[in-house]
């Protein structure tokens, strides 16, 4: 008598009906495409160089270098503030028709940042609820950082606990996102069925 295996085992991430992104998330967008699209649209000045982009199911992040301000005898960490913060106010506008023209491209939202120095300021990004099952003993572990006062509720703990892996275990990440860029590139180069 054969013993039934189930791949992946119980608990293993990946278990489950959903493979795959989901039914109504956007479609892969080649990175490539995104900055060079970025680079055209926007303006020279604004930034020291390229910018870097974080792109996931749900938002771009767009966060470029601006020039550092010479503080003189000021603080330079409050003049790299400054600096940042003047940025945001003189571009508002532009920033938000580029996301908008984005957005209609790549159906994902368009989030901005700006780093000065060693200084660095994310603005407006979305919170995305995440829609998850967990059994007790996963919810048990939540509970203890919200007891211990690590986290406020469940949700900032399941954050911070996803911050915590992915610190860990950025390597691996890392070889994962290219190894499925390379799937998207052959998957690309495939037959196209019309």
């Amino acid at each position: 008598m054969h013993a039934h295996h189930r791949f992946p085992p119980e608990g293993f991430p990946g278990r489950g009906r959903a493979r795959g992104r989901a039914a109504d998330a956007p479609p892969p967008v080649e990175r490539a495409e995104v900055a060079g699209w970025f680079a055209g649209r926007l303006p020279d000045e604004w930034f020291t160089g390229p910018v870097e982009l974080v792109i996931d199911r749900d938002e771009i992040t767009v966060i470029g270098a601006v020039p550092e301000p010479d503080a003189g005898d000021g603080d330079p960490v409050a003049a790299r503030a400054g600096r940042i913060a003047r940025f945001r106010e003189q571009t508002r506008t532009q920033r938000m028709a580029i996301a908008d023209a984005a957005q209609e491209r790549y159906g994902r939202s368009v989030a901005w940042g700006a780093s000065c120095g060693g200084e660095r300021e994310l603005f407006t990004t979305l919170s995305v609820p995440v829609m998850t099952r967990l059994r007790q003993p996963e919810r048990l572990v939540l509970d203890t950082l919200v007891d211990a006062g690590v986290a406020r509720s469940r949700s900032e703990a399941l954050a911070w606990a996803v911050r915590l892996v992915g610190q860990h275990t950025d390597d691996w990440l890392t070889q994962l996102r290219e190894a499925m860029a390379g799937v998207e590139q052959v998957r690309a180069q495939g037959p196209r069925v019309d």
